[in-house]
């Protein structure tokens, strides 16, 4: 894989994780292996489902990761309470030297996913294990939230095309790419952000804005400059000015595009009253002789608003959401996070810990857990019945009907075992994947809760650590 960034991201992390891994080096416990699970414990936007994404960028960035001169000279720099330096030389000689030897397990990248479930499981060197935690978070979080919001969006079009359109209100460039990615991972046809499209492969798409139009004298000889400039693009913003009269001067330039051979592909609407323009601009348009050009909608679009257009009547073809789908408007944060769930000394046997929390719903799970899903063909076709978690020293003893094991193996001592797929693999993954899951679970409002249960055996077990955990 490319690197992600011309420099090192070794220190993407919080100084916590480093002064943690010195205290695993300053107490001896370098040797100790330890697994940690990343998971989340609500659907984001109250749904039913979650969309599981950033795998590959979190591969990545493991791929190149290491510290480099620059960084520890920058770590050197810092101190402490006592204006002393906070680490030691010998510390960083170590970090300098350090050769990833950590194990991964994953949830492939555009699977449905449920809470509690892990999608990654980090096993290794504790210190390394626990070096990874912020930035694996990072990742992972913000595009499983991007791809569900996009899944979520493409529901409510219905089979019509959405285009992302969120570049100029993303929060800053890192975070507009990754959404551009898991935008399109979650189901978008394509993206403004050409960036994003030179990156990952994904299909750019765009007209002309309203400065455009304005820079002329009118709208008539912004569209026919327009038209002549780019004859095989032609998609007309006509709401600069009065949308109707915009309308019918894309029309007429329109007319001009077919007398010369030239497609045109339609207008765009992103302002005012979209039901009824798009109706009145959907009857101008065929009553000139052009049923196929299509009417793009834009303007603060997200799955409820989409929903409500369609219900109404809205005659729009395809839909360009942009703010509300970058910055995930209504969720700012998935809120995953990264527990410890064994560790062992070298050679003896897992030692299992949780979280404990007042809140059942923080109470994690120990082990060395996998996620099972269970399966029921219906139809010719298979749909998810439940999920089952598990200890994978422990696992079912039976276990009735047809199921899928879903963590696999991505990482062993630091290197990649399995190659990644391609986006557009990714994104047909996800639609084979809605296809097979519960329509009560994919409603907007009040969606059933997907049956996710633990293991007889580790029920128990978390059973046993809690009453220790208080005593």
């Amino acid at each position: 894989m490319k690197p992600l960034y011309q420099h090192s991201l070794s220190l993407l992390t919080d100084l916590y994780q480093l002064t943690m891994a010195y205290g695993y080096w300053k107490t001896q416990k370098t040797g100790q292996e330890a697994v940690f699970t990343l998971f989340f414990r609500k659907p984001p936007f109250q749904g039913g489902y979650t969309i599981a994404a950033g795998l590959g960028t979190a591969l990545a960035y493991l791929e190149n990761l290491q510290f480099t001169n620059d960084d520890l000279k920058y770590l050197a720099t810092l101190t402490g309470a006592n204006d002393n330096p906070l680490f030691e030389n010998d510390f960083l000689d170590y970090l300098g030297n350090l050769r990833w030897t950590v194990e991964m397990d994953a949830i492939p990248e555009g699977t449905v996913v449920f809470p509690q479930e892990p999608l990654l499981r980090v096993q290794g060197p504790l210190l390394q294990c626990q070096l990874l935690e912020t930035a694996l978070l990072n990742i992972i979080n913000f595009q499983t939230l991007i791809a569900t919001k996009a899944t979520r969006v493409c529901q409510a079009a219905q089979g019509q095309p959405v285009l992302e359109f969120g570049l100029r209100r993303a929060q800053g460039i890192d975070g507009a790419l990754t959404a551009s990615r898991a935008a399109y991972i979650g189901g978008c046809a394509g993206t403004s952000n050409v960036l994003a499209g030179k990156l990952y492969g994904i299909p750019v798409k765009g007209t002309h804005a309203h400065s455009w139009v304005m820079s002329f004298p009118n709208e008539a000889e912004a569209f026919q400059a327009y038209a002549e400039a780019l004859p095989h693009n032609c998609i007309f913003l006509v709401d600069t000015f009065e949308t109707r009269n915009g309308v019918k001067q894309a029309i007429t330039t329109a007319q001009w595009l077919r007398d010369h051979d030239y497609p045109f592909l339609g207008i765009r609407l992103d302002s005012g009253d979209l039901v009824a323009l798009s109706q009145h601009s959907r009857s101008l348009l065929d009553a000139a002789g052009f049923p196929q050009a299509r009417i793009v909608a834009s303007n603060d679009l997200d799955e409820y608003l989409i929903t409500d257009l369609k219900a109404a009547g809205a005659a729009i073809d395809v839909w360009g959401v942009g703010t509300k789908l970058v910055t995930s408007y209504d969720q700012p944060a998935l809120g995953g996070v990264y527990k410890l769930t064994a560790i062992r000394e070298v050679g003896e046997e897992w030692q299992y810990r949780l979280k404990l929390s007042e809140d059942p719903l923080k109470i994690s799970n120990p082990g060395k857990l996998q996620v099972r899903r269970f399966l029921r063909n219906q139809g010719g076709r298979k749909t998810f019945i439940g999920d089952l978690l598990y200890d994978e020293q422990h696992p079912p003893v039976e276990t009735a009907g047809p199921y899928q094991d879903l963590l696999i193996p991505v990482l062993r001592q630091g290197q990649p075992v399995v190659e990644q797929p391609s986006l557009t693999q990714i994104r047909a993954m996800v639609q084979e994947q809605l296809a097979s899951c519960p329509e009560e679970i994919k409603r907007f409002k009040h969606p059933e809760i997907y049956p996710v249960n633990l293991e007889e055996g580790l029920s128990r077990l978390k059973e046993r650590l809690i009453l220790a955990a208080k005593e």
